[in-house]
């Protein structure tokens, strides 16, 4: 008998503290929140894309020479002038082979002085019946061999001295090195990149659009640019669009120049670029829905949004998300049209929060 009131005691107990644990979850202040519905476009104001910043005059130089690095004359950063010297390659082989060339042009200029004179000499004598047409004519071939060893030497120095250009590697417009791929000692190998330099004053923006986006783009055509890592919006205009995706992935190309430079706006900085709508080719007349960025929750690689379930709880739904049209990003599935999600909430929110409508 003991035994059975012990434990109907531990029930009652037992079903005390279940009824307090609910009392206390009943009793959890509500989340105010504030719910929109989505929006629901059959056309976006515009066609976006993402592309990165890169300057409009570009080049890595290289050398056709081996040889030592004596010195690299800049630093990264560094502004240059058209001209200016960025890297002197040791070029003692060709100074010899300079001062060969100059022995040999000397040589080949005085055989073709004497073989002119003799020429010249022969060609009198034969005018006046005292030299034979054999010996003019071997006097002649004399000549014009001394006379094409000289041009050969000549050119040769030509060649020796086009070389040099290759031992000093200038910058071949002005702006600002971008990187440096070698230092003091090194060797220079013909075709590596040595130095690269990126004009300074003209950016553009290259751009990958989709196939069913590229017809609305035209060139000439102004544009806008959202630089993601400062929210710094620029005007720019279309200059090039390809006309053929078979290297890119099916996405094709397009170049938009800016119109000004910002000291903010770095070349390899990614943006969105947003095409008017107005030479849009609708292809689908899917809907497109539209929710705020702000109102997403993201974890690693996954997109969500909290909506309000059946009780004023809040549910995250997991999403597919599309492309970015401003502040707004499309869903591609995991939220029906005109069904309320939560955008902003005055606590923090989770699966099974009990919200408070605002």
């Amino acid at each position: 008998m003991k035994k059975i009131f012990i434990s109907v005691l531990a029930l009652v107990l037992l079903a005390s503290c279940n009824s307090e644990k609910k009392e206390q979850i009943i009793k959890e202040p509500a989340i105010a929140v504030k719910v929109n519905g989505v929006s629901d476009n059959n056309t976006s104001p515009y066609v976006t894309a993402s592309g990165k910043i890169e300057a409009k005059n570009s080049a890595n130089l290289s050398t056709r020479m081996m040889g030592y690095v004596n010195k690299v004359h800049v630093q990264v950063g560094q502004k240059v002038a058209a001209g200016q010297l960025l890297v002197s390659i040791n070029n003692t082989d060709l100074q010899a082979k300079r001062a060969q060339v100059d022995a040999s042009i000397l040589q080949a200029s005085a055989g073709f002085s004497n073989a002119k004179k003799d020429y010249d000499r022969f060609v009198s004598l034969f005018k006046q019946q005292s030299a034979s047409q054999k010996e003019l004519d071997d006097m002649t071939a004399r000549y014009e061999m001394a006379k094409a060893g000289l041009e050969g030497a000549k050119q040769m120095r030509n060649e020796v001295m086009a070389q040099f250009s290759y031992s000093n590697i200038t910058a071949p417009f002005s702006g600002v090195v971008t990187n440096t791929f070698i230092k003091q000692g090194d060797m220079a190998n013909p075709g590596m990149p040595l130095v690269s330099v990126e004009g300074a004053t003209k950016l553009q923006v290259m751009a990958m659009v989709s196939e069913n986006d590229i017809a609305a783009i035209k060139k000439g055509m102004p544009v806008s640019v959202l630089v993601k890592s400062s929210n710094e919006k620029l005007k720019g205009k279309v200059s090039e669009v390809s006309i053929s995706a078979t290297n890119t992935g099916g996405q094709y190309l397009v170049k938009v120049d800016l119109d000004k430079k910002d000291a903010t706006v770095l070349s390899g900085m990614f943006v969105n670029v947003q095409f008017p709508i107005e030479n849009k080719v609708n292809t689908s007349k899917s809907e497109v829905l539209l929710v705020p960025e702000s109102a997403l929750v993201k974890q690693g690689q996954l997109s969500g949004i909290y909506t309000v379930g059946t009780g004023n709880v809040a549910i995250l739904r997991w999403l597919r998300i599309g492309k970015s049209f401003g502040e707004q990003v499309e869903v591609l599935s995991g939220l029906s049209a005109n069904e309320q999600y939560i955008i902003s909430a005055d606590g923090k929110l989770y699966n099974g929060a009990f919200v408070s409508v605002q």
